[in-house]
This record gives structure tokens, C-alpha cells and sequence, in this order.
């Protein structure tokens, strides 16, 4: 397994990272993805760290809080071994303070955590969602609090926008507060938004990508493909309203130049779509999730080899969006693309 660094920070995270939405199996949302016992996560987790996933991804709304106590369960006995990531900010109850990233409801929501997983400190702690309603300041020193008591390692972000984060990363700063050194996002062949500010801004300010749903929330899988409908047993037909939206017809040309490379290769569908994420800037770990032995192991198949360079030329230029204003400019103007020239 390869180990990057988690954006600047020094902490050291594997490629491929197991992501636990699928333990506890609760409501309509987590329960379609999986509904993986503690038997069943212990197997999972014996794979990923025979094989070197040494990171595990949860958060507390998975399953009610059932997910990070499934996770906990599984890494029992052997908490040195993993890092453990997991998220808050979004509602855990109807009260007026079971939602966001004010002090009260972080504190809380770290110490209710701590209590499912079955540990004394998470490695790293990310906001599920931006708090418009709570200063940036009082999130953050509240980080510091917690950082500075041993409760958590590092801290990050998931579905920030750009301006959202570099906002707390400039506060950080001036005020010495622990940075975010993560942001967890939805990046994949057939969403490739991250690339227009949030990659950008990673690399700039040295946040690292944990990606999730790689696969396209389900549909680069290798059984959708045009002109065919959804297979019996996929949870599509449960979560497709969940998802991001997607361009069909995009995605079906994506399918086919997937199984174009799939013969050149030898590899499956998400094998090399997987493997186009690991080499594009700023991913720290792409995380994979998996219902069974089977889909884990074919997932961790995605590293220890290489796209060539005319064949990741391929997935870019069917998969390649437009961005919105003001970001098109800056790759389709002379003028903008010498002065800022796209990620490579």
C-alpha cells in the first residue's frame, strides 16, 4: 500500500481508505447501502489491514450513531493500528442544538463519539457541512480546546465551498488554531467539480482531498451501461435521489471508454476508475467502501499499478466539464490559462 501525507500535515494516510457508511445498516439512506454487523465489519476490517487501509471513515449521522459503534466494535483490541476518521455537523436530533458546529454541539458530539467508537481520541475530526450560524471563531477555538485536551489529532472539513474554507484556514492562522488539514469531497470521473476552486485551493494552501464516492455514487461499477436498465441489486433504485445529479449520456460515454481500458488493462470498471483518481492532484486517500469480502477486494485491486499516460489523456477528455464563470475562463482564455494554469 502507498502512504501519502495528509495534505501538509504529517500525518500519513494510505491511498485507499475504508469507508464505514455501510456498518449498522439504519433508515432508508444508510440502510440501502449496507447493513454490515459487527462480525461482518471485523472480517472487513481484518482485509484492509492485512492490506495496508489503515484509515476507516465514519460519521455520526451513518446509521444514527451506528456505524461508529460497529467501527468501534471491529477495531477493538487493536485501536493503535487504525485511524480513525470521522464527521459531525449534521442533525442528530430535532433539538435546537442537535445540529451544526457551535461549541456546545461539537463538544458534545465529540465525547458521544468517542463513547461509540470505543476510544479516547479520533484521529481526525471533520465538519460534515459548513455552519453559517456559528462564528468561524468559536468553532475553531473550539477545535483548539479539544485538540490541545488529546480528544483529537487533526481536524478537517467535508462539503465546504471554497471561500468557506479559506475563510477558516486565514482565522486559523491569525488566531494559531489547529488548520484543516482535510477536505473530504465528492470527486469522481463523472463529477469532477472539486477540480474547479476547491483543487485549486488545496494545493495552495496544502489541504489534502479525501474523496468520496468514488464510483460515482454506484454508477461506475461496471453494471450500467446505455441502453440497459438499473441491475435487480443495485441500490441506485433506493439512492439515486440521494446522490449528485448526473448527465446520462455523459455518463454512459464514460462507461464505454471504461470498458474500452478495462480490455487493454485487464482491469475492472472501478479498479481504473479508482485508479484515475489516485493520480490527480491533491488526493491524499481515495475511500472505498464494500457490502462484502468481494467488492473490498476487488476494490483494493485499484493500486499497486498505473494508467498510462495516453489512456488517463482518454478518461480526461471524456469526462472534461465545463466549468462555470468565473472558473472557465482560467482554462479557456490565452490570457487567463498563462497566468493560471489548470492543475497538472
Amino acid at each position: 500500500m502507498e502512504y501519502r501525507r495528509l495534505g501538509s500535515s504529517g500525518l500519513k494516510v494510505p491511498a485507499l481508505s475504508f469507508g464505514a457508511g455501510t456498518f449498522g445498516g439504519k433508515g432508508p439512506l444508510f440502510g440501502a447501502w449496507g447493513t454490515t454487523d459487527d462480525a461482518q465489519a471485523r472480517r472487513l476490517v481484518d482485509i484492509c489491514l492485512e492490506a495496508g487501509v489503515n484509515l476507516f471513515d465514519t460519521a455520526d449521522v451513518y446509521s444514527d450513531g451506528a456505524s461508529e459503534e460497529v467501527l468501534g466494535a471491529a477495531i477493538k483490541g487493536r485501536r493503535e493500528k487504525a485511524i480513525l476518521s470521522t464527521k459531525m455537523s449534521l442533525p442528530m436530533g430535532d433539538g435546537p442544538n442537535d445540529a451544526g458546529s457551535s461549541r456546545s454541539r461539537l463538544i458534545h458530539g465529540v465525547e458521544a463519539a468517542l463513547k461509540r467508537l470505543g476510544t479516547d481520541y479520533i484521529d481526525l475530526m471533520q465538519l460534515h457541512a459548513f455552519d453559517a450560524g456559528t462564528p468561524i471563531e468559536e468553532v475553531l477555538s473550539t477545535f483548539d480546546v479539544l485538540v490541545r485536551a488529546g480528544k483529537l489529532r487533526y481536524v478537517g472539513v467535508s462539503n465546504f465551498a471554497g471561500w468557506q474554507l479559506m475563510k477558516s484556514l486565514a482565522l486559523a492562522e491569525r488566531h494559531g488554531y489547529p488548520r484543516y488539514v482535510a477536505n473530504q469531497v465528492y470527486y469522481s470521473l463523472i463529477g469532477r467539480d472539486y477540480e474547479w476552486e476547491l483543487m485549486p485551493l488545496g494545493l495552495d494552501q496544502g489541504v489534502g482531498a479525501l474523496v468520496w464516492s468514488p464510483l460515482g455514487w454506484g454508477r461506475l461499477t461496471g453494471k450500467i451501461r446505455r441502453g440497459e436498465p438499473w441491475p435487480p441489486g443495485s441500490r441506485l433504485h433506493d439512492t439515486a435521489a440521494f446522490g449528485p445529479p448526473v448527465d446520462d449520456e455523459k455518463l454512459y460515454d464514460i462507461v464505454d471508454v471504461l470498458d474500452a481500458l478495462a480490455d487493454e488493462t485487464g482491469r475492472t470498471v472501478p479498479q481504473i476508475a479508482i485508479n484515475w483518481l489516485l493520480q490527480r492532484p491533491t488526493v491524499s486517500s481515495v475511500i472505498v467502501g464494500a457490502r462484502n469480502e468481494e467488492q473490498l477486494r476487488q476494490n483494493l485491486g485499484a493500486v499497486g499499478w498505473s494508467l498510462s499516460a495516453d489512456q488517463l489523456a482518454r478518461l480526461d477528455k471524456v469526462s472534461a466539464m465545463t466549468a462555470p464563470y468565473p472558473h472557465f475562463p482560467y482554462y479557456r482564455q490565452e490570457g487567463f490559462a498563462r497566468i493560471n494554469p489548470p492543475p497538472v
